[in-house]
């Protein structure tokens, strides 16, 4: 079988560019001789990672969890607003400046906030992660209903199919590509949350750990839990987007599916 160079370099593109960056990396670390508690070079980071994996894990899971939760309340919330939002014009002009506004404001303000009605811990991450990821759901599904062309619902409705059919049977599949688009940002926007509140108010998760770490200068375990949050969002994003490529092929028309 003929080595097709072009097609390798387009499949693993990231993977060499990550190679290319963390080489450039340790070189710069390693050349210049930069201290680990300034700015650690990779090798550091996987020493640290590796002594310290349980702990590191204990935490990613509690951030795993909260992120999770607060994600599944987003989208729960976000697509029933957003179709509330995207089939209605009344609830449209009553609710869209509201959420603007509320969108406007940075989440981590909300935080102290939650920390009074719910004190530190769990909840104010899930919380936290709900209300920054729960905009991009209902704004997508709402445009996605919203682009429904209005001659293919008089063609519906003169062949006899009521409101509700036309939102189930060609509204909600056609904003299908609208949803998972918002999925793969709502996503990382929930692990921000998670992280910002385990910062502020939590003992657990990696935010704390990334906190206490910074406290005593050990930036070789900060960095190892930047990387884990990261591992993390990369791995829930291509989640996604296979979702999106197995349920949405008909929306796309390179071979690949969606991109």
């Amino acid at each position: 079988m003929k080595f097709n160079r072009k097609k390798f370099l387009v499949r693993n593109a990231s993977w060499l560019l990550m190679l290319f960056l963390v080489a450039i990396w340790e070189l710069v670390c390693v050349g210049f001789s930069i201290p680990d508690y300034l700015f650690p070079a990779p090798s550091g980071i996987w020493a640290a990672g590796v002594a310290r994996w349980e702990i590191i894990m204990l935490h990613a899971g509690q951030t795993f969890f909260t992120t999770l939760v607060g994600f599944a309340i987003a989208v729960a919330f976000g697509l029933l607003v957003g179709i509330a939002v995207g089939t209605s014009p009344t609830v449209y002009r009553a609710l869209y400046p509201l959420l603007i506004g509320f969108n406007s404001i940075p989440k981590v303000a909300f935080v102290p906030v939650l920390v009074v009605w719910f004190g530190i811990g769990t909840v104010p991450a899930i919380l936290t992660a709900f209300l920054i990821s729960f905009f991009p759901v209902l704004v997508n599904v709402a445009t996605g209903l919203a682009t429904l062309e209005p001659e293919l619902e008089d063609v519906l409705r003169s062949l006899g199919a009521s409101k509700l059919d036309i939102l189930r049977k060609v509204g909600l599949p056609r904003s299908l590509p609208y949803f998972f688009a918002s999925l793969k940002v709502a996503i990382t926007l929930a692990f921000v949350g998670s992280v910002i509140s385990e910062t502020v108010a939590s003992n657990l998760g990696i935010g704390y750990l990334m906190m206490a770490a910074s406290s005593s200068m050990d930036m070789s375990l900060v960095f190892a839990g930047l990387i884990v949050i990261g591992a993390m969002g990369v791995g829930m994003y291509e989640l996604f987007a296979l979702m999106e490529r197995r349920l949405t092929k008909w929306a796309h028309r390179s071979p690949g599916g969606a991109i």
